[in-house]
């Protein structure tokens, strides 16, 4: 399995905008590679994801138009651009490879271990 570590998250105030990056142990146009948030007390949740077959991107509605998505083949890295960020962008945020992109973490094969985001008011 493919082994994924995040980095660049951060404490940042409302508007501000980070850059979450997925480093992969494999090559990443093998899988598709998701970001999934887990707030305080809630369940993990699906934010964007960017298939392996033809590239496409997918975004939850609460971030669609804020938050994009891509990847560097050479570097086997994937991004979450995260701007406009609001408090309730607050959470853990965790890369995932699976075979396509889905919101259900039933079908996801690998985890990383997840960078904490925070966002002040």
């Amino acid at each position: 399995q493919v082994q994924l570590v995040e980095s660049g998250g951060g404490m940042v105030q409302a508007g501000d905008s980070l850059r979450l990056s997925c480093a992969a142990s494999g090559f990443i146009l093998d899988y598709s590679i998701g970001w999934f948030r887990q707030a305080p007390g809630k369940e993990r949740e699906g934010v964007s994801c960017i298939s392996s077959s033809d590239g496409r991107t997918y975004y939850a509605d609460s971030v669609k138009g804020r938050f994009t998505i891509s990847r560097d083949n050479a570097k086997n890295t994937v991004y979450l651009q995260m701007n406009s960020l609001k408090p309730e962008d607050t959470a853990i945020y965790y890369c995932a490879s699976s075979a396509y992109c889905s919101r259900d973490t039933k079908f996801v094969a690998s985890w990383g271990q997840g960078t904490q985001v925070t966002v002040s008011s």
